[in-house]
């Protein structure tokens, strides 16, 4: 089932695809979805183990605890999604501890991808035969462990769709976040202008369009050196 048109597909291929339902329903990710930006498919892993108890997961060899997700299932799930979604060539990103972390660098170099497929991390881990057979590349969403990889699908998701053209009303909103131009972003005000004795800077009330990018450029280097000094010096190294 080769598709044509332009939009973004994502597979994601889950032990617990309930996980997803919620937060890929909800806001840009929804709004992406109806004007046909992107559609994701979640596979259901259990779906392609055919004992009768449709297990996926395993006992280690060699023993420890934990459980290890079973190979066979996985060939049969990526055998049949390469072939019935036209997806040969197509890299397989494990979401994983193990991976580099996740930024917004590699969110720009995934949504300019025509396909993504996510394959969810489950319990002590994948048989490694999984990984020499099909998986390209790993990403974390940070160093800490989660249950499983369907939480850290749907940040990576969510961080590459609002990148694709349309998915945000305002392009602005997309590119003035923070890390885009590899900064924190500056203060934001809305209304009131004061509140409880709290002022909006007055700069920001004066009209003066480029004072006020002076300012907001400052407040962005002030914020990123005193919260994120590893990104403030990557920036210095860049600039």
């Amino acid at each position: 089932m080769a598709t044509t048109d332009n939009r973004m597909n994502i597979h994601v291929v889950a032990a617990c695809p309930r996980l997803l339902d919620s937060p890929l329903n909800e806001s840009i990710l929804k709004r992406a979805q109806e004007r046909d930006l992107v559609k994701i498919h979640v596979h259901d892993l259990r779906t392609y183990a055919h004992d009768k108890h449709h297990q996926i997961d395993d006992y280690d060899f060699g023993g420890g605890p934990g459980m290890i997700l079973k190979p066979e299932p996985l060939f049969l799930c990526f055998e049949d999604l390469f072939q019935r979604f036209d997806l040969q060539g197509t890299p397989v990103t494990l979401l994983t501890p193990a991976g580099p972390v996740f930024d917004q660098k590699k969110a720009i170099q995934l949504s300019l991808r025509k396909n993504l497929i996510l394959l969810c991390g489950h319990y002590k881990g994948i048989d490694e035969r999984v990984l020499e057979a099909f998986v390209t590349e790993e990403l974390s969403i940070g160093d800490y462990v989660l249950t499983g990889g369907e939480i850290a699908a749907v940040v990576v998701i969510d961080a590459v769709v609002r990148l694709l053209p349309g998915a945000i009303n305002d392009i602005d909103s997309a590119e003035g976040d923070s890390f885009q131009s590899g900064l924190l972003d500056f203060p934001h005000y809305t209304r009131p202008s004061e509140l409880r004795g709290r002022k909006v800077p007055e700069i920001l009330l004066s009209g003066d369009h480029q004072k006020i990018n002076d300012w907001r450029r400052e407040q962005s280097l002030q914020r990123t050196r005193e919260r994120r000094p590893d990104l403030y010096a990557e920036y210095l190294e860049n600039n």
